[in-house]
C-alpha cells in the first residue's frame, strides 16, 4: 500500500528541486539582525512541508545579509578576498538553516565547495544525489568555491549537476518585471519569459552566467516571493505563481 508521503509526491509537479534563497530573506528589516529567528523558522517550516510531500530538496543560500563581495570591493576590499568572505557568509546561513530544519525533525546534510571537513561535507555530486534518494535535504554552501561567481550561478550549476527538475528562486519580489517595481509604479510583470529575453532585455533576476547555464541545460526557473505564505508548496504543485523562465 502506498505511503502518504509517496501519494503526496505523486501530486507534486516536480520530484527534485533546487531552492535558491537570498541571504536577505533571513534578515530582520526592522533591527538589521542578519538572521531573524522567526523568519528562519517560517522558511524552514515551508521547506519541511515540501520535504514531507516526498519532494527531494536542495538548497542554495546567499550571504548578502552578512557580507556581499561586490559591496566590499567598493569599500576597498580586494575582489577575490571579498568574494571569499561572501562565500563564507553562505556557510553561516547554511548552518543556521540546517540547525533549524533538524530541530523540526528533517534530515539534512551540508555540502561545501570550499573544503572544511569539521563543518561540512565536500560537495560530491554522487553523494548529493544519494542523500536526495535517502530523503535528506542537501544545503549547498560556499558558492562554487571560486571568486567572481554568484550564488545564482551556484544554483544553476548544482541544479544541472544533480539533474533537478527546476530551480525555484525565492526573492522579496513576486516575479520578474520589465523594470524595478520598487522604483516604478508602472512596472509590468511577466508570467512567462524566455532566457533569451532575460539576457537581451537585461532583466536582472540572475546574472548572465547563471542564465546561460540554465539556458544551455534546459533548466526551467521559477521566480516568486518568499514573503507570501505557502508559496514554495504552490510552486512545487505547479500552481501559477511568480514568473516562469524557460
Amino acid at each position: 500500500m502506498m505511503s502518504e508521503q509517496t501519494q503526496a509526491a505523486g501530486c507534486a509537479k516536480f520530484k527534485r528541486i533546487v531552492l535558491k534563497l537570498s541571504g536577505e530573506v533571513l534578515r530582520n528589516c526592522e533591527n538589521g539582525e542578519p538572521i531573524d529567528d522567526a523568519v528562519l523558522e517560517s522558511i524552514c517550516l515551508e521547506i519541511k512541508e515540501v520535504h514531507d510531500m516526498g519532494v527531494q530538496v536542495g538548497l542554495v543560500v546567499g550571504g548578502g545579509n552578512i557580507f556581499r563581495g561586490l559591496a566590499g570591493s567598493k569599500r576597498g576590499t580586494a575582489r577575490t578576498t571579498g568574494d571569499t568572505m561572501g562565500m563564507l557568509a553562505t556557510v553561516i546561513n547554511g548552518l543556521a538553516l540546517m540547525d533549524c530544519l533538524e530541530k523540526l525533525g528533517v534530515p539534512v546534510r551540508v555540502q561545501s565547495a570550499i573544503p572544511m571537513e569539521k563543518v561540512a561535507e565536500p560537495f560530491i555530486q554522487r553523494r548529493a544525489v544519494r542523500h536526495f534518494e535517502k530523503g535528506r535535504i542537501v544545503i549547498f554552501v560556499a558558492g562554487t568555491g571560486n571568486p567572481y561567481f554568484s550564488t545564482d550561478t551556484t544554483a544553476a550549476l548544482r541544479a544541472s549537476e544533480v539533474q533537478a527538475d527546476v530551480i525555484m528562486k525565492a526573492t522579496k519580489v513576486d516575479g520578474i518585471y520589465d523594470k524595478d517595481p520598487m522604483k516604478h509604479a508602472d512596472a509590468v510583470k511577466y508570467d512567462t519569459v524566455s532566457y533569451g529575453e532575460c539576457l537581451s532585455k537585461r532583466l536582472n533576476v540572475m546574472d548572465s552566467t547563471a542564465f546561460s547555464l540554465c539556458m544551455d541545460n534546459n533548466m526551467p526557473l521559477i521566480v516568486f516571493s518568499m514573503q507570501i505564505p505557502g508559496s514554495v508548496k504552490r510552486a512545487v504543485m505547479g500552481e501559477k505563481i511568480g514568473t516562469l523562465v524557460r
